[in-house]
């Protein structure tokens, strides 16, 4: 029983927690709620995440604040087309050693820090692209055979945006595929560009104050695993995404018309960790079907690949996704 009560006690604390950081950020960052909810749940899912939106809408400013909040080491990396693999994650150098023999010390690159900024990682190439997929699936790097760890918690947050196209290098699908969440961040009203100005073009400067830190992150991250998910929202979340796949029985009719490739078992595994972070956002125990849909967008859209004929329709992932949903919720209602 004491246990159960100290368990509870974990989950209670752990949702104060958030609130605060979450509550922290909003008083930093104008607008953009959506975005910093999308961010932090993938973060406390021990994810990586895409963000795509024109440049100066504060994604790299979104990104430091999160690593100041949560008292993490952060580091940037300008993706260019001439940046090689050895650039970010480290080399071996040859230097005089104590006895005065040469011998190689690796010196660490960029990777080595708790949240990694990768700004416009479209614009580097498809060589310095595939050097992050051991880092962010593995959590190491290998140079020159020697496989090194890094700092956990560890986390890419990337950013790509959707215009001025020419030089870059499109991510392929398998990487694309080890983001959690890709997240759309759109312009701010005109609310919003006003208290921008108001905050940014006078003399006091907001400063954000430290909520969590590095063990509290951890602690959080594990805990979201322990929330429950009943046999039957589990079963939603297969059917939601085995209805992305256009052979699919249960697929609806814009899916089978514009899908090329559906998503695979990673987009359910991310679908059911975002899902339960979202549910210890909230203080609850357990994932309802409101997060399931409310995740399910940011965590498919980058991975259905749309047909010719859905991309010569002007047909969004999102739109397709939306579909799925009202199918999966109509099943549900079945049941």
């Amino acid at each position: 029983m004491s246990q159960l009560k100290e368990k509870e006690n974990q989950f209670i604390t752990a949702a104060q927690q958030l609130k605060m950081v979450k509550q922290e950020l909003m008083n930093f960052i104008v607008g953009q709620e959506e975005v910093i909810d999308q961010v932090l749940w993938s973060i406390f899912s021990g994810g990586h995440a895409l963000l795509e939106g024109l440049p100066g809408l504060g994604k790299t400013m979104l990104v430091r604040s999160i690593s100041d909040c949560l008292d993490l080491s952060f580091n940037r990396i300008q993706f260019t087309p001439d940046l090689m693999p050895s650039d970010i994650t480290g080399t071996m150098i040859l230097q005089p050693g104590a006895d005065g023999r040469q011998e190689f010390v690796f010196h660490k690159g960029p990777l080595f820090g708790n949240i990694i900024l990768a700004d416009e990682i479209n614009r580097a190439t498809p060589k310095t692209q595939s050097s992050l997929l051991e880092a962010m699936a593995e959590k190491t790097v290998t140079v020159m055979g020697s496989t090194k760890q890094l700092s956990k918690p560890f986390f890419v947050l990337a950013t790509q945006n959707p215009i001025d196209m020419e030089g870059t290098y499109p991510l392929p699908e398998a990487q694309m595929d080890r983001f959690i969440c890709k997240i759309h961040v759109g312009y701010p009203t005109k609310a919003e560009l006003k208290e921008i100005a108001l905050r940014t073009t006078g003399l006091e400067v907001p400063k954000l104050n430290r909520i969590i830190g590095t063990s509290d992150v951890l602690a959080i991250q594990q805990l979201s695993k322990e929330i429950l998910v009943s046999d039957d929202l589990l079963n939603t979340a297969v059917s939601i995404i085995d209805a992305t796949h256009p052979a699919s029985a249960d697929a609806p009719e814009r899916v089978k018309q514009y899908v090329q490739f559906g998503s695979g078992p990673r987009g359910l595994q991310s679908l059911i960790q975002m899902a339960k972070t979202r549910a210890l956002f909230a203080g609850r125990y357990h994932i309802s079907m409101g997060d399931l849909k409310t995740t399910a967008i940011p965590v498919l859209r980058h991975r259905l690949l749309l047909n010719f004929e859905g991309e010569a329709n002007d047909i969004t992932a999102d739109d397709i996704i939306s579909d799925v949903l009202q199918q999966a919720g109509k099943d549900v209602s079945q049941r």
